[in-house]
């Protein structure tokens, strides 16, 4: 039987009704949830990702501030923008949308926005408090993902969760959420990375197997235990020459192949991606909130 297919734009939309109702009532007080994205540069990819947060923000009632900076912004002109916003009390969270252009340094930008801001929970103090299971913004995509677990019915304290992936942004935030001690966590974890031996023994042991690691269909069937729950972080663009744009969208799971024997599956797209931008919106409510209570 093929695998329950884990919707992740209903999921994100039932988050993005529960933040706008919550937002309402934010409004009726005077407070409005502010949030400014700075884009550097002409990538098409983050541009369709920050107009996409854009409209995100519209539909829940948030005020979004788009900063759309040519390619050649210095350094010091994108710190003067940060530090700018980091004093604005309008504006409760700051993105910045990533890859920035190489000549930008990217680890003292993240470091220059105010923790208290810092909704994609990047900045090394959310990390180190994440690390510590204290109170932070968590980063999106994890965050996400284990909303799309815990929403779709999987059990995950005592389940063996693989991850396939090691990057700051998913794999190791990601390990650190489902392994906490929390509702919704309690998993066994193990990660895995391109030097990981024998790659199959493991991903087969997996109850829940995530792939994260950026290489079309690098996750086929036989690599996937039967009944497994597998969620799909890729996002790649594949030359495709019977599609109109000449290319077509996919994960880093061979979801035809693997859906005939997992037990559920995420997506791509539709999947992980919509619940990112949720995740969003409900880290600058979470800002929001705090600074009303300051």
């Amino acid at each position: 039987m093929p695998a329950r297919i884990i919707d992740g734009q209903a999921t994100a939309a039932a988050i993005r009704a529960e933040i706008k109702a919550e937002t309402a009532a934010l409004n009726a007080r005077g407070i409005i949830p502010g949030l400014a994205v700075i884009l550097v540069g002409e990538d098409p990819a983050s541009k369709a990702y920050v107009a996409a947060k854009a409209k995100a923000c519209a539909e829940v009632g948030f005020f979004s501030s788009d900063y759309r900076l040519p390619q050649e912004t210095t350094q010091a002109e994108l710190m003067a923008l940060i530090d700018r916003l980091n004093g604005d009390r309008c504006i409760h969270g700051i993105l910045v949308q990533l890859p920035l252009p190489p000549h930008l340094d990217e680890s003292q930008i993240l470091q220059a926005i105010s923790p208290d801001k810092d909704v994609d929970g990047f900045h090394p103090i959310n990390v180190g408090k994440l690390v510590l299971d204290q109170e932070t913004f968590l980063p999106c995509t994890p965050h996400g993902i284990v909303h799309l677990l815990v929403r779709s019915g999987v059990t995950l304290a005592g389940a063996h969760a693989v991850i396939v992936g090691r990057s700051n942004i998913v794999g190791k935030p990601l390990a650190i959420l489902l392994m906490r001690k929390a509702a919704n966590g309690n998993a066994t974890v193990t990660v895995c990375h391109t030097r990981t031996r024998d790659l199959t023994a493991h991903t087969r042991r997996a109850d829940i197997l995530v792939a994260a690691i950026g290489r079309p269909s690098a996750i086929t069937a036989d690599m996937v235990k039967e009944g497994a729950v597998v969620i799909d972080v890729g996002i790649n663009r594949v030359e495709d020459a019977s599609a109109a744009k000449g290319y077509r969208l996919c994960g880093d799971v061979d979801f035809n192949a693997v859906k005939e024997k997992a037990g559920m599956i995420t997506p791509v797209p539709g999947g992980v991606g919509p619940m990112t931008i949720a995740m969003l919106l409900h880290n600058t409510l979470a800002a929001a909130k705090r600074s009303a209570g300051r």
